[in-house]
């Protein structure tokens, strides 16, 4: 059974770094596209625009993809999945899998 599982998520100071991680387990044949989103309070769950303050990275060894945070600020706070595209050993297809999130909350 194919699992996303996200880590790092927490509290952090205005201007403060975090650094997501998303690792995939299970049994499958390749590992299509990563990618992340957020869901702040109250709004819809959104893709994260990266460039800038936010840079994404992948280590194909370890199945895991990164979420590098840098000057974060409140209005960054919510809740941050990943997702990826996957087939599944024995599988005719490619599915989308979804982490259960990892909080991040952005304090003044």
């Amino acid at each position: 059974q194919v699992q996303l599982v996200e880590s790092g998520g927490g509290l952090v100071q205005a201007g403060g770094s975090l650094r997501l991680s998303c690792k995939v387990s299970g049994s499958f044949f390749s590992i299509y596209n990563m990618r992340w989103h957020r869901q702040a309070p109250g709004k819809e769950r959104e893709e994260v625009a990266t460039g800038g303050r936010f840079t994404v990275s992948r280590d194909s060894a370890t199945n895991t993809a990164y979420l590098q945070m840098n000057n974060l600020k409140p209005e960054d706070t919510g809740v941050y999945y990943c997702s990826a595209l996957i087939m599944p050993s024995g599988a005719g297809g490619a599915y989308d899998y979804w982490g259960r999130g990892t909080q991040v909350t952005v304090s003044t």
